[in-house]
């Protein structure tokens, strides 16, 4: 997975790139998502896999496929990462390319899994907290687990906070098994 990412950098990078420049980051973001969801079928990997057809060929198929979903500057990325062979690295580049876009926006997309559903004042409060705490535009993703007990998890990136009954017990019962 590393190396298929470490492959797909400098065209996220690229892409993004162009993208902002152009001012075409929400378009380019959307189309992405499109072109890598077909790529994500199992029919279509079977014929990007196939060693019989060229780049040109598989990058019209490609587009065809996603229709009018796909502008020009996109069909061309496309051709482009056809020609080295690099269509399979859509959904890494896509993934790439939102965090850039993230990174870029000030914005972060924040998972929080609670016991029970959350009252839209609730949420707003924990977006405004978690907004000032991570300096950046939060946009909050609700989820409920009735295993939580009580209390939420949230997710933002590589940030983990654990404020469940759930998650208090687990840290009881390991500090208690020392």
């Amino acid at each position: 997975m590393a190396e298929l990412t470490t492959l797909a950098r400098p065209y996220a990078k690229a892409a993004f790139e162009y993208a902002r420049d152009s001012q075409h980051l929400a378009d380019w973001s959307t189309q992405l998502q499109v072109a890598a969801a077909v790529t994500g079928d199992g029919r279509i990997q079977a014929i990007l896999q196939d060693p019989e057809r060229d780049g040109e060929e598989l990058a019209a198929l490609l587009a065809d496929v996603c229709g009018d979903a796909l502008d020009k500057d996109v069909r061309n990325f496309l051709s482009v990462l056809a020609q080295n062979k690099r269509l399979r690295l859509l959904p890494q580049i896509t993934a790439l390319f939102a965090g850039y876009k993230a990174k870029f926006e000030k914005s972060v997309d924040v998972e929080v899994v609670s016991a029970f559903d959350l009252a839209d004042d609730m949420t707003a409060k924990l977006a405004s907290a978690l907004s000032k705490r991570l300096e950046r535009e939060v946009h909050v993703h609700t989820s409920t687990d009735p295993d939580l007990l009580g209390g939420v998890l949230i997710r933002a990136g590589d940030l983990v906070i654990d404020g469940s009954v759930r998650g208090r017990l687990n840290k009881l019962a390991a500090a208690m098994n020392l």
